[in-house]
């Protein structure tokens, strides 16, 4: 196991990209592995080291596509999710979990799959933890980065849907929906089932893309969206929170990138006294949600 978050309970000072890779993955062959601490730069106040280590590329091949896994607070349901990963050998993409700060036992659950891991000390929000992937696929080289959340609603078999339209050089954002064909949904919540159709509606309303499912965050991107110079500055500290989601989708779509939907699962747990199905608070967490759109149109924000 290579595994660069210290031990013991202590952590370092600052953020660290903590990078794990299973033994068992590489074979019997047991490789020598360093550190090499190098600074990047992730937005405009902070600073970052990325910790990573020699790996054998023949036996871990390294593809032009990964996806990331973002986990708060999931428990066993990051376990779930995980476990449904395709095998190595079996994929032909590249997997990263972001683990944002969790306080239970997530980090515990995700260590078992020996997964690179990026960790963040502290609970930092859904954006901070998405621009923790985008910078590790832009750094890594990748050509197409893929989002999905590690709360076992979103299916990591279904990754390949999402990738193929960028690959055929058919999009440069595909998004997931439940209501596209091959799509399917269980035990949505009313209030969200709702939501969901108002938001696709309101998102054609103001960009013409007649989409189904714009608050699904099963998601992939051409990295090329995000690159030095472009556009979608997704850098902004305003976008540290759920604004980044709506953001790049609205950006995206009024820009006249190509963009497409494709048919994904969608799997609530069912309803249960006691049980929260999403981080998301009820009104405020909405308004971040929304955001962007009002503010981008008005041109308060860029």
């Amino acid at each position: 196991m290579c595994r660069f978050a210290a031990d013991g309970g202590s952590r370092y000072p600052e953020r660290v990209f903590a990078m794990e890779r299973n033994a068992q993955l590489r074979g019997s062959g047991h490789h020598d592995l360093k550190s090499v601490f190098r600074s990047q730069r992730l937005d405009s106040v902070e600073r970052i080291r990325l910790v990573s280590c020699d790996m054998n590329m023949s036996v871990l091949p390294r593809h032009k596509a990964i996806a990331t896994i973002v986990c708060y607070n999931n428990g066993a349901n990051a376990a779930s999710t995980l476990e449904r990963i395709p095998p190595a050998a079996e994929r032909d993409f590249d997997v990263v979990v972001i683990d944002d700060g969790s306080t239970d036992d997530t980090s515990a659950q995700i260590a078992r799959f020996g997964l690179p891991v990026i960790r963040h000390d502290q609970n930092r929000g859904l954006g901070a933890a998405i621009k923790s992937g985008m910078r590790y696929a832009l750094d890594g080289g990748y050509d197409i980065f893929c989002i999905l959340a590690g709360n076992a609603k979103d299916d990591p078999g279904e990754i390949p849907r999402l990738l193929e339209p960028i690959r055929r050089e058919e999009a440069d954002y595909v998004q997931g929906s439940r209501f596209a064909p091959g799509g399917s949904q269980e035990h949505t919540p009313a209030f969200r089932f709702a939501m969901v159709k108002v938001h696709a509606r309101f998102i054609q309303l103001v960009t013409g893309f007649r989409g189904t499912d714009s608050l699904n965050g099963f998601r992939a991107y051409r990295t090329s969206l995000f690159k030095d110079g472009s556009d979608i500055n997704v850098w902004q500290d305003w976008l540290d929170g759920y604004q980044l989601e709506t953001y790049v989708h609205y950006k995206v779509l009024s820009s006249g990138r190509r963009a497409t939907e494709v048919g994904v699962s969608k799997t609530y747990p069912a309803k249960k006294r006691g049980i929260r199905y999403s981080h998301i608070r009820p009104v405020i967490d909405w308004w971040w949600i929304l955001s962007p759109i009002p503010l981008l149109m008005l041109r308060l924000r860029k």
